[in-house]
């Protein structure tokens, strides 16, 4: 049996189930997406968005679902405490790819909605329906189509009109199992105009279990909105990890999207943002430190569809012992977008002969009045810096660490939020030390 046919039988078998467990919103686009899923499946290398991850293998094994919507007892505040020393979050958690329901830790402005997406689509419908699948695209995507036709709950996050929020929303995704399991989880994020909030995903692995995770985030960002989304995963080896987010801007935006991996088994990520609003501006970054077989790929594709709008860029690696690293960004400047400023950058460090790096930065142009600029490159640690620091009684371990650190650390430098950057920067060095997977559970509460 390949890969596609079981998610099809599984789809065929038990599809009053699916239907039965979610809401009208989310079945609307059910019978569409397992129409693409079974012409496009999933993609191979010869796609050129996903020639350096080979996805069919990884949906391969035979994983769990949770078609009855079986609610795992957990207390969350027991199992996972990621706090971020003086960052007061309004705290959420979903369990596996179930919202789960908490007491009084959330926001509590009135109109801001941090809701289960099945929840609310049922409830108040006209929220959501506007805005659902139509970012994620399933006949563009075979994983999408995969996650929409399965995905039966989620995350929604409505902000209205001219509301700014508070408090950093901080949501904790916790995978937790007996067996293999697969999840497939869905955010829905709608910033109306002139909206602002900060969002903090933790994903983190509660048991040692093989995890399959999808993810699909789709975001709306409104006229004059603000949308921070950091996005920080500390799993384990046994995690395949596969999300695919996209991003919607209008007029005088702004989007700050950081997708940082800590630790993780294999990990594919993919961004597509479109600018549809002249005046807007994006800070897309991201931070790898991978070692032993880990793998990451990083794929992004920026849409300047209009002119006058600016998208900053920057990818860095480190990559020990056997990992690999891949990263391949697109910007697409379309005929009308005149005036576009872009950046791309990605840098990347290996610190063994063994470690591989795959890096295709790209730029297509129409429009000939820009300022647009990429670049990649990919090299070792300084054996001068190293010599340097050894001769002043430096040993070659800490050496190598404090390189490694002042290389990555840029990145880290780019977050906005002063608690979360200050914690990272002692995440990082706590990682390179080796002591981030030490213990079970989450690894960033130590």
């Amino acid at each position: 049996m390949n890969s596609e046919q079981q998610y099809i039988d599984l789809y065929q078998q038990a599809r009053n189930m699916f239907f039965g467990f979610s809401s009208d919103v989310m079945n609307s686009v059910r019978e569409t997406a397992f129409d693409d899923f079974k012409r496009l499946g999933f993609p191979s290398k010869k796609v050129e968005r996903y020639k350096y991850t080979d996805v069919a293998p990884l949906f391969a094994p035979d994983y769990g679902v949770n078609l009855n919507r079986l609610q795992i007892p957990v207390d969350p505040y027991q199992a996972f405490r990621c706090d971020v020393p003086n960052l007061s979050t309004a705290l959420y958690f979903v369990v596996n790819d179930t919202f789960y329901a908490t007491d009084s830790k959330g926001v509590k402005q009135e109109g801001i909605i941090v809701d289960s997406l099945k929840k609310v689509s049922q409830e108040r419908p006209e929220l959501v329906a506007p805005y659902y699948a139509q970012l994620a695209k399933s006949g563009d995507d075979g994983v999408t189509a995969l996650n929409t036709m399965l995905a039966q709950d989620g995350l929604l996050v409505y902000v209205p009109k001219n509301v700014k929020v508070e408090r950093t929303v901080q949501v904790i995704n916790i995978l937790r199992s007996d067996v293999d399991l697969m999840v497939n989880r869905r955010v829905l994020i709608v910033m109306e105009e002139g909206a602002e909030a900060k969002l903090l995903f933790c994903d983190h692995a509660a048991d040692d279990c093989h995890f399959l995770a999808t993810q699909v985030i789709e975001a709306f960002v409104g006229e004059n909105a603000s949308l921070e989304l950091y996005c920080l995963e500390e799993t384990h080896a046994k995690n395949v990890r596969v999300s695919n987010v996209y991003i919607r801007q209008e007029r005088s935006s702004r989007v700050h999207h950081n997708v940082i991996t800590l630790h993780n088994g294999v990990t594919r990520n993919k961004l597509d943002l479109v600018f549809r609003g002249e005046g807007a501006e994006c800070f897309c970054n991201g931070c790898v430190i991978a070692d032993k077989s880990q793998h990451v790929d990083n794929n992004t594709f920026i849409d300047h569809q209009v002119g006058h709008c600016t998208s900053h860029e920057l990818y860095k690696y480190v990559l020990d012992e056997q990992a690999v690293g891949a990263f391949a960004g697109r910007v697409l400047v379309r005929k009308d977008a005149q005036k576009t400023v872009s950046e791309e950058r990605n840098q990347n460090l290996c610190a063994t002969h063994e470690a591989r790096m795959f890096t295709q930065p790209m730029l297509e142009i129409y429009a000939d009045d820009v300022k647009c600029s990429h670049g990649s490159t990919v090299g070792q640690l300084n054996d001068a810096a190293l010599f340097y620091m050894r001769q002043r009684g430096i040993s070659e371990k800490e050496a190598k660490l404090l390189l490694e650190y002042a290389f990555i650390i840029e990145v880290i430098d780019q977050i906005t939020l002063d608690p979360l950057r200050d914690r990272l920067r002692y995440l990082v060095e706590k990682r390179f030390r080796g002591e981030l997977n030490k213990c079970k559970g989450c690894k960033l509460c130590k």
